[in-house]
């Protein structure tokens, strides 16, 4: 998979740098990951979530999140968003996702 763009993980983790390394296993998985569909993404991220045309993957042990749009067909990942858990919870970011 392609991932647009590693940026948004390096600039949450400049915040958040309990969440660097997280952030980056994710990063070097996704981009080795071969993705068809939700079920094979379900495979290597089995507490993924599909919420509307986004997914949410849990990060760091359930305490950030990463939203993004996961284009099979082209192979792409685009990251939404990145956020802490608190800030998932307020559900603002649903906007983006459902509609």
């Amino acid at each position: 998979m392609h991932v647009i763009s590693r940026k948004a993980l390096l600039d949450f983790a400049l915040n958040h740098p309990d969440a660097g390394e997280p952030l980056d296993n994710w990063f070097r998985r996704t981009k080795k990951a071969a993705w068809e569909n939700i079920v094979d993404l379900k495979r290597d991220y089995p507490h993924a979530d599909l919420v509307g045309r986004c997914t949410v993957f849990n990060i760091g042990g359930n305490k950030y999140r990463l939203v993004g749009k996961v284009h099979y067909e082209k192979q792409t990942v685009y990251i939404t968003l990145v956020m802490t858990h608190r800030e998932y919870d307020k559900g603002v970011w649903r906007n983006g996702c459902i509609g």
